[in-house]
């Protein structure tokens, strides 16, 4: 069988400049990383960001499954095929982690004929973006330590502070640490925490900030902990932000490659969907609408999650709300949300079990999960296309009903899709769907419409997001959560964003909760103030933002042999 790995080793790549002049971006604008990676110059981007703007396309999907639905594959086609069909195109997608590279996922560049490369760079350090805010993190959390070695001259409460350390990597050892041990000459000893680098405020101020001076700014902004009068303390005040700016310098230039089929692709960001904001960055985004026609992302995960967030963190502060919403679904996923393997999902299904005909599930999982997912979206003021990602085993019994499921569900279009084994060819009709929708949406001028006032206060915020679009019944602070806002509400950040850290798999808190449950209550365990990045994050139930490693991780299916070639990574 064919690999992913085996298609990107044999492409033949284009050479950076050539693939930076189909946007019109000079030589002198690349700072090469070799021959097919380049960060755009800072001169290039000020000159061109403020340069009239093209349309926006967020991809987005269902509530993911065990089985993959290909939401980056569906986003990578799609650029392929806007470019087939005579648009100029371009997409903007996260860099990988490393802690799912080498956990679950095992890579993260697309697939099949719909890549981005060199995709073994992307998937392993690639520029170093991710080091470079590890470091940065990382950088403030030794000053802290340092200061209260050194005097604690602004008198930090060492039982209240709330900066953690990151790696780039799943270690669930890491959630609860003590830090200082060996006596006095090590520091202070006290509890502390890691969390994975893209859950870190500084990776979201990286892909929230609009240019150098705001990154700065925001840097400066964020609240290590509490002084023993209860006031904040910030990066600013322990003299850490000027260099925690430097050490991201270069990670803040967007990241230039291309696809399988040589158009333009940016990658730049890595925040995680179910504890992060789940978005490229801001930067990208700029730079990407200022030289295409047509501009692709994805936000991460379900739409509950990346795109809910992409509506209420990112497009305020970008400024640019997406003219078309596509949405990724899958027949195999519609089996497991109508319930096929079990009302919980169960243990995963042989492939037999996964390929055998079930329109009854299909149609159940559609009339539940995916028409939630559907009106959400149609909700914001967008039009909605729906993608279906087709495979092999699919049968015109299941892509019809799922395809009708859909349209009923108030869908402008819908497309089966074929992106990954075809390419753009693959990806033809869902193309047109798009630029249709994108005319008319601009056409008719309807407003972008978020759920809430950006002045509403937090709890109303929380609220709004857990009945509207989880459609829960109602929202439990715990004892703990309540303080800690009431303390975030005193400082004067009452009324910022919310950005909802919780399970991917179901629109509850609850994994196991499939389709579109209803009435639960949905428990906030803690709140998270990212005063930098400008959004409070709240805890929902027992999600972690230190991930762990499943029980056979792809690390253990990677090697490299003697003449250093990787063998098996990502397959």
């Amino acid at each position: 069988m064919t690999t992913d790995l085996d298609i990107a080793r044999g492409a033949t790549l284009q050479d950076i400049g050539d693939i930076a002049w189909k946007l019109a971006i000079p030589a002198d604008g690349l700072h090469g990383h070799g021959p097919h990676i380049a960060k755009l110059t800072w001169p290039c981007i000020t000159e061109r960001v403020d340069r009239p703007q093209g349309s926006l396309v967020l991809v987005t999907s269902v509530n993911p499954t065990p089985f993959g639905e290909g939401k980056t594959v569906t986003t990578i086609g799609l650029t392929q095929a806007l470019n087939r069909i005579g648009q100029s195109a371009t997409c903007v997608v996260r860099e990988p982690s490393m802690g799912p590279v080498f956990g679950i996922k095992g890579g993260a560049a697309g697939g099949g004929r719909s890549q981005v490369l060199p995709m073994e760079e992307i998937n392993l350090h690639f520029t170093g973006d991710l080091h470079a805010v590890t470091s940065a993190h990382n950088l403030l959390s030794s000053m802290i330590d340092n200061h209260l070695k050194h005097g604690n001259e602004r008198r930090l409460d060492t039982t209240r502070i709330s900066w953690p350390r990151v790696v780039d990597l799943n270690d669930r050892s890491l959630r609860q640490v003590v830090v200082g041990l060996g006596g006095p000459a090590n520091g202070g000893t006290r509890e502390d925490r890691f969390d994975i680098t893209a859950a870190s405020e500084v990776m979201a101020i990286l892909v929230l900030a609009r240019d150098y001076a705001d990154l700065r700014r925001r840097l400066g902004e964020i609240i290590v902990g509490a002084n023993v009068d209860g006031d904040p303390v910030r990066a600013e005040d322990l003299g850490a932000a000027g260099a925690m700016a430097l050490l991201l310098r270069h990670a803040f230039l967007p990241n230039l490659v291309q696809t399988l089929e040589g158009d333009p692709a940016f990658i730049h960001g890595g925040p995680f969907a179910n504890i992060a904001h789940g978005n490229s960055s801001v930067i990208a985004d700029r730079i990407a609408l200022s030289c295409a026609d047509i501009v692709v992302t994805e936000a991460g995960f379900g739409s509950d999650m990346g795109a809910e967030k992409f509506m209420h963190i990112k497009a305020p502060v970008g400024g640019k709300a997406p003219d078309c919403v596509v949405m990724n679904v899958t027949v195999r996923s519609m089996k497991l949300h109508g319930g096929a393997f079990g009302s919980r999902g169960g243990r995963r299904p042989t492939t037999e079990e996964l390929e055998r005909e079930d329109v009854a599930a299909v149609q159940a999982g559609a009339n539940s999960n995916l028409d939630r997912h559907i009106r959400n979206m149609c909700g914001f003021g967008m039009p909605v296309i729906v993608s279906i990602n087709r495979f092999a085993s699919d049968t015109d019994a299941e892509l019809n009903a799922l395809s009708d499921a859909a349209r009923a569900s108030g869908a402008a279009d819908v497309c089966l899709t074929e992106v990954h084994g075809r390419g753009g060819e693959g990806g033809a009709p869902l193309a047109h769907a798009v630029v249709r929708a994108v005319q008319d949406h601009i056409g008719a001028g309807r407003p972008f419409t978020p759920l809430f006032m950006p002045d509403a206060p937090v709890l109303d915020k929380v609220k709004g997001i857990a009945t509207r679009i989880y459609h829960a019944g109602d929202v439990e602070v715990s004892a703990t959560a309540a303080r800690q806002l009431e303390r975030f509400e005193r400082w004067g950040y009452g009324h910022l964003p919310v950005c909802m850290a919780k399970t991917q798999y179901s629109f509850s808190h609850d994994a196991g909760l499939l389709g579109a449950p209803s009435g639960f209550t949905l428990p906030v365990a803690e709140f998270r103030l990212n005063a930098g990045a400008g959004f409070i994050v709240a805890i929902l139930g027992n999600m972690m933002t230190m991930p762990g490693l499943p029980a056979r991780p792809a690390a253990m299916d990677m090697d490299m042999d003697d003449q250093g070639a990787l063998q098996g990574l990502f397959g």
